[in-house]
């Protein structure tokens, strides 16, 4: 494990050098999630506290490393790197402009997201409440483990139905809510 949770903080460890930082562990009150601290941090690495985690340091040597790694080779090196809202939000709104309506479902496949910040929420919240008003239901395909634990925490998995197939093939996209 690569983060440390202590009553109301976190202290995150790279697990290149050792370096570690502490910050508010109260932003999400799941100590699972850490993007918040990753990202506040400029550190690269997992969304949850299971790591990999490097701080910006380590995240340098690797960009200048003698066999030529560059910025984008980063993520070979060190595992992904915290999303920041661009890209998040980015992500669900292509997955929203992509949606495939089935019946009285809409179905919006986020295989592709594995992060999802308070911008890429506010917009699935807007298009569950666009989709109810229509009268259907909107449904997240393969979600990943952290958009799942972000919508658990935020009290949102009651609201979002959830199947797990990329591409059901029925009409009938029962899952099971988030």
């Amino acid at each position: 494990m690569t983060v440390v949770p202590a009553e109301h903080l976190m202290m995150l460890i790279c697990d290149g050098c050792g370096d570690s930082v502490t910050g508010a562990g109260t932003t999400l009150p799941d100590a699972e999630v850490v993007w918040t601290l990753v990202f506040e941090h400029d550190w690269v690495g997992s969304p949850f506290a299971s790591g990999p985690h490097h701080c910006p340091r380590c995240s340098a040597r690797a960009a200048v490393a003698d066999d030529g790694l560059g910025v984008e080779d980063l993520e070979q090196v060190t595992g992904p790197r915290a999303a920041s809202e661009g890209d998040s939000a980015e992500g669900v709104r292509r997955a929203l402009a992509d949606r495939i309506v089935r019946d009285d479902r809409v179905l919006v496949d986020l295989a592709g997201i594995e992060v999802i910040d308070s911008v890429g929420l506010g917009l699935l919240v807007r298009a569950h409440q666009d989709t109810r008003r229509d009268g259907r239901e909107l449904c997240l395909v393969a979600p990943s483990r952290f958009v799942l634990t972000v919508l658990h925490t935020m009290r949102l998995d009651g609201v979002f139905a959830v199947v797990d197939d990329p591409a059901p093939t029925s009409g009938a996209a029962t899952g099971r809510r988030a």
